[in-house]
């Protein structure tokens, strides 16, 4: 496999050592009073409104999360940190953008149920996070209802929507029991605010994951120049401690939960003060993620395809092709961010289809390829020399073609002037929303019986009752 490292052994250590610094010096801002009784009583110092972790208790309880996560959907199961490279989806676009018309227009319930549907019949996609944040239900159901109307249309594992609170935790996961225990079928993330402050909410979510049993994937978002320093490697320091501060709470709360090491470091544009994540930086710092994250025994999950790119132009294209690549060949467990456009704001059913052949295109740039006495054919091009002089004919070539020596795509045009004008000049896109078209009408996905609808809807009705009043 091709590997890349962006830093050196000494330097990610240099970064960990931050981490504990940061942690042991300046602390968490955490003021719910359950996390605080629980820190201080196993070696934390508070001091006012500051939880200051020391770094014998972040090693100790960082050390005893699990090294592999494993997820399972109707039909398939996942286990990250076994060596593969899986991908998902961007998770809670407002906005759907249409490139036929270059609309972008609010998501609905419709579009989490189509978008499921359709990365349910992508290839590459191995896991599926609820794509939509869908404006037609009210404010506080939004996330449960992402998850509700997604799992019905995917076989695949489901990671489930970022929680704030831990009653929405309990209510993803009574709806996770519709088809598993939640503990295998679900993983759920949460962001804290960086930087470095842990709300009472996100904090209560946090113990109540744990105390369940589902995988965590602390998911801090800082922002390089806002709300994290400027410079890279403080910008990760900083990232890793939100990741760290709370790993140290859900393993107080069940030592060997799995955990998911996720981090989604942007830059600051400084002419506007925007979150940039189509920039090249955003490879470097999920590739450095990747490295920090393996430095604990974590699979890690970083944003892959991002870009900042209203439409699916060449900015588009060149911004998540780079910020793919340079992740996944630093050993990436998964990539996120399939169909993700305008930083996250937005997201397009054909851009979900072009991702999954970049993503292919990347996976194949991560095998690179054998040189061994019968890949390097000295045999056959000696035959081929005293015979046709042409490979073609020769089982060697077919051989390699059925291995994927080349990769087979299905969106790029590799024909002729003469047949692109004859097959009506269509590019990439257009290919791409066709084939997003045919799949929404062909693709079928196993339902859910009738019971399992019913329960689905019962939970969610009893969730906007106990959080719509």
């Amino acid at each position: 496999m091709v590997t890349l490292e962006i830093l050196m052994d000494d330097e990610i250590e240099s970064i960990h050592q931050a981490t504990l610094r940061i942690l042991d010096e300046v602390g968490v801002v955490l003021t719910q009073p359950a996390a605080r009784e629980l820190l201080s009583g196993n070696g934390a110092r508070v001091q006012g409104e500051r939880v200051l972790l020391p770094p014998d208790l972040v090693e100790r309880t960082v050390s005893q999360s699990s090294r592999r996560v494993t997820v399972r959907g109707r039909g398939s199961a996942v286990t990250l940190g076994d060596g593969a490279l899986h991908w998902h989806n961007l998770g809670g676009a407002c906005y759907v953008y249409e490139p036929r018309t270059g609309v972008r227009r609010p998501a609905l319930v419709q579009d989490v149920r189509d978008a499921a549907r359709l990365l349910d019949g992508l290839e590459r996609v191995t896991t599926v996070t609820p794509f939509f944040t869908p404006q037609d239900v009210p404010g506080p159901l939004m996330s449960l209802a992402m998850y509700r109307h997604t799992l019905p249309h995917t076989a695949k594992p489901v990671h489930g929507p970022g929680v704030q609170t831990a009653a929405e935790v309990g209510y993803v996961a009574r709806m996770a029991e519709v088809i598993g225990p939640p503990a295998e079928v679900l993983t759920l993330s949460i962001s804290p605010v960086s930087p470095l402050i842990f709300p009472a909410d996100v904090v209560a979510a946090t113990m109540e994951v744990a105390r369940r049993g589902v995988p965590l994937g602390p998911l801090p978002c800082p922002i390089g120049g806002a709300t994290a320093p400027m410079s890279l490697a403080g910008a990760l320091a900083q990232q890793n401690a939100e990741v760290l501060g709370l790993v140290v709470l859900a393993q107080l709360v069940r030592p060997g939960l799995p955990i998911i090491y996720c981090g989604r470091l942007a830059t600051m544009e400084p002419r506007t003060g925007l979150s940039v994540w189509g920039g090249v930086e955003i490879g470097l710092a999920s590739a450095a993620t990747v490295q920090l994250g393996h430095r604990y025994g974590l699979p890690v999950n970083v944003y892959g395809f991002s870009t900042n790119a209203h439409t699916l132009d060449l900015q588009s294209g060149h911004e998540r092709a780079l910020n793919g690549v340079v992740p996944a060949l630093a050993g990436a467990d998964e990539l996120s961010g399939v169909g993700e456009m305008e930083a996250g704001v937005s997201g397009s059913y054909a851009q979900m289809v072009v991702d999954d052949e970049i993503a292919a295109t990347v996976q194949r740039l991560r095998r690179g390829f054998a040189v061994d006495e019968d890949a390097l054919a000295v045999e056959v091009i000696a035959r081929v020399m005293d015979s046709t002089r042409n490979f073609l004919e020769q089982r060697h070539t077919v051989r390699y073609l059925r291995a994927g020596e080349v990769l087979h795509t299905r969106l790029a045009e590799r024909g002729s002037w003469e047949v692109w004008e004859q097959a009506g000049r269509r590019g990439l896109v257009e290919r791409a929303e066709a084939e997003a078209e045919r799949l929404l009408v062909e693709h079928q996905v196993p339902p859910l019986t009738e019971e399992q609808e019913r329960a689905l809807d019962g939970i969610l009705a009893e969730a906007h009752r106990g959080l719509c009043g």
